[in-house]
This record gives structure tokens, C-alpha cells and sequence, in this order.
């Protein structure tokens, strides 16, 4: 699942490529993946150019003239950029045209990612970046304000950094190396966290995040960026993957257990 490396990593490719080339067509194959009305979405799309691709956790956010164009990956959310003479493939659910004859394609297996088309004015009331939490490296994400949104969570602090209305970005990969960072353990309740454990938290995601993003991202099962970027961090990854290996700092075998049904790679001394 693209996290927040990888969408840094599509957003960065995607500016080099398609800013102010200008809309000719917009072909729709899977309706329910578009939450605007579909005649409006296609007709204000039509004739105008992308002139910014700015992002909010993992929420693409391309830029037009009058509108913004919202786009979540989801699960297996894919860009291609390709000439418009070529094959239309399976699972190439919407198709932007532009005036040189190049398209950009969104292509999804499991036909989970959406797309809404906004008016400016209307971004900070739309509810999915209204509800984003503080992304690592943010001033704002301090021990204090961990500690405020974790007291009253029973949940295991695994299930809690994986809510994107605390950390904003960060997925199930970069949670797990998170929580190795901080020699936390995945099952302690969240509620229990100190703010020592906070501190090593906010710094360990603004630390793996920033690596993560000048590496591409992590190029594990089917994410790439489909745009000529491969990740590369997956070779820095400490615990996720790694079952049954050695941990790098002190040789016991890397575990995998379940937490709120995600696989959840962490070193059984190192986070005791």
C-alpha cells in the first residue's frame, strides 16, 4: 500500500511531467471511483492544466486553475503516464487526455482508490483533509500532543499510529519501523506510552520518513510509482519483511503477529 514516501515520491515525478499541458478529454471506466458528479467532474476537468501538485498524507492534491483535484491510491493505486495511441489495458479506470497526445492513466486492481474534484475554496472544509492528523516533521508534532491523543486509547499503539487523523502519512510498513526506532512495543496500549516513547516516536518517523522519500519510497508486492521511479528503501527496512531473521542490533529472530489484522513485524528484546 503506498504510504507517505511513496505518494511524496509519485506527487515529485508527476510535477516534472504533466504540469500546464492542457486537458483535451477525460475518460471514465469506473464510476464509483469519481465522488464528484461525473458530467461536472469530466466538464471541469476539460480545457483546463494542472499548474501544482501539492499532497496532505497520502492524498494526492492536484492543482488547477479553479479546482483541486483529490486523489487517494488506496491499496494499489497506480499513475501511468503513456502515449494515447496505446492499448487501453485492464484495470486503467480513468484516463486524462492532454493536448499533446499523452495521457494520464489511474490504474487500480482492486478498484479502491477515489477521486473528488473540489472547488478551491471548498479544501479545508472537505472532510478528508479536514480530518488529517500532523505529518512527521511537522513543529506542531510534539510529546505533548501525542500524549493528549493517546490517554484515553486502549488500543495497542500499532492499531493508534496507523489512524491518519493523529500521524498524518504513515501506513502499516513505517509504523512498524517506527515502533522499532523507539523500542516500543507494538501491543502496549497506547494510553501507557510515555512521553520518552513519544519523543522517540516523533523522532524516529521524521527521521525514516525524510530517508524514505530521498530513496524513493519502499518497492515492496505491487507498489512502485509506475512512473520510471523505483524505491529503494525496502534495503534500509529493520523489521518489516523480516520475519524469522536476526535483528540488526541484537541477533534475536524477528516476529510477526497480528495486530487488528496487520501483519506486524517487530524484535521481541528490542521491544519488550
Amino acid at each position: 500500500m503506498p504510504e507517505i514516501a511513496e505518494v511524496e515520491t509519485v506527487r515529485r515525478t508527476l510535477k516534472k511531467q504533466i504540469l500546464h499541458k492542457r486537458i483535451k478529454d477525460v475518460k471514465i471506466y469506473y464510476e464509483k471511483m469519481i465522488e464528484s458528479d461525473i458530467k461536472t467532474f469530466k466538464n471541469d476537468l476539460i480545457g483546463d492544466e494542472f499548474i501544482d501538485i501539492k499532497r496532505r498524507g497520502k492524498w494526492l492534491i492536484f492543482e488547477l486553475n479553479k479546482h483541486y483535484l483529490l486523489s487517494h491510491l488506496r491499496m494499489e493505486g497506480k499513475f501511468f503516464l503513456k502515449n494515447s495511441s496505446d492499448e487501453v489495458v485492464k484495470h486503467e479506470h480513468v484516463i486524462i487526455t492532454f493536448n499533446d497526445d499523452t495521457d494520464l492513466r489511474y490504474h487500480d486492481t482492486r478498484k479502491f482508490g477515489r477521486m473528488n474534484l473540489i472547488k478551491k475554496e471548498d479544501l479545508e472544509k472537505t472532510e478528508c483533509i479536514l480530518k488529517q492528523g500532523l505529518e512527521p516533521g511537522d513543529k506542531n508534532l510534539t510529546p505533548e500532543y501525542l500524549l493528549n491523543k493517546f490517554k484515553n486509547k486502549k488500543l495497542p499503539i500499532k492499531t493508534v499510529l496507523l489512524d491518519q487523523t493523529i500521524i498524518s502519512g504513515l501506513g502499516n510498513i513505517y509504523v512498524n519501523e517506527v515502533l522499532f526506532y523507539a523500542k516500543v512495543n507494538p501491543f502496549k496500549k497506547a494510553s501507557l506510552v510515555t512521553k520518552e516513547e513519544c519523543l522517540a516516536i516523533i523522532k524516529g518517523a521524521d527521521e525514516i520518513i525524510k530517508e524514505a522519500i530521498e530513496m524513493g519510497g519502499t518497492t515492496i508486492k505491487s507498489y512502485t510509482s509506475s512512473l520510471g521511479v523505483t524505491g529503494r528503501f525496502q534495503q534500509k527496512l529493520k523489521v518489516h519483511k523480516r520475519e524469522g531473521e536476526p535483528c540488526l542490533k541484537c541477533g534475536a529472530k524477528i516476529a510477526n503477529q497480528k495486530i487488528g489484522g496487520r501483519s506486524t513485524y517487530f524484535c521481541p528484546i528490542c521491544q519488550k
